[in-house]
């Protein structure tokens, strides 16, 4: 069996309680909160038949690794994972939306992209082990429960898993600001990987070369670039149209 894992904060804590409260095996509320947003996530913990433990700030920092737990902290059982890419893909009945992230090693960047690609209805996050961060109690505070609905899948070497994807005739889209095609001028609708590198570096060489095209978001401004969060929420919400219209 899996080592328990930590999940701190009201939205990380709350989804694991509304979707497998049986895994749960502590939680921890800072004794002094006692504000509205605390009685009602206690009265859902009351709910679930669960009991807490009292704590203070201190304590629950310790055991979050952060002071921005909110005030609730649960030690819980490591869900199964999901099945394999391949079994994944193998039962989606819809055009395949993925998110391949290249290098993205800040857990709260990983957090915020998990929680966009949920909220577009993306079918999974795809990283590579080497060049990635795994899923920790910081991604998943983040990320508002994302983490705990999201298929992420960590693989060995991502060059070849964009050429199995492509074998799938899933189109892989590498997002480069020297791409001349607009991510707006490119078609999302059939089967979909969008690549994203991380903020600054980019994608990878071979990433890129791997790709099947590349595609930019036009700045009209004054930076650069945008937060790989930020550029995901974006290449995601524009599929969401395409395949809506």
């Amino acid at each position: 069996m899996s080592s328990p894992k930590v999940l701190f904060g009201f939205h990380a804590v709350g989804v694991r309680l509304r979707t497998s409260p049986k895994s749960i095996l502590e939680i921890y509320v800072d004794s002094a909160r006692k504000d509205a947003r605390m009685r009602q996530f206690l009265q859902k913990v009351q709910e679930a038949g669960l009991r807490t433990i009292e704590a203070d700030g201190l304590r629950l920092s310790k055991l979050a690794g952060s002071a921005g737990h909110q005030g609730v902290v649960a030690r819980v059982e490591a869900l199964q994972a999901s099945n394999s890419l391949d079994d994944l893909l193998d039962a989606l009945a819809v055009p395949p939306l993925l998110l391949v992230l290249d290098g993205v090693t800040d857990p709260h960047n990983l957090g915020a992209c998990l929680r966009v690609a949920d909220g577009a209805g993306a079918h999974a996050v795809i990283a590579p082990k080497d060049h990635a961060v795994g899923i920790n109690a910081t991604v998943a505070k983040v990320a508002s429960g994302a983490a705990e609905t999201v298929p992420y899948f960590m693989v060995t070497n991502l060059a070849r898993t964009l050429g199995e994807l492509k074998e799938r005739s899933i189109w892989c889209t590498g997002l480069s600001d020297e791409a001349t095609a607009s991510l707006y001028q490119t078609d999302l609708k059939g089967p979909t990987a969008l690549v994203l590198g991380a903020e600054g570096t980019g994608l990878r060489q071979l990433t890129r070369k791997t790709c099947d095209g590349l595609a930019s978001i036009p700045m009209l401004g004054a930076v650069e670039s945008l937060n790989v969060s930020v550029a995901s929420g974006i290449c995601l919400y524009e599929a969401v149209r395409q395949r809506q219209a």
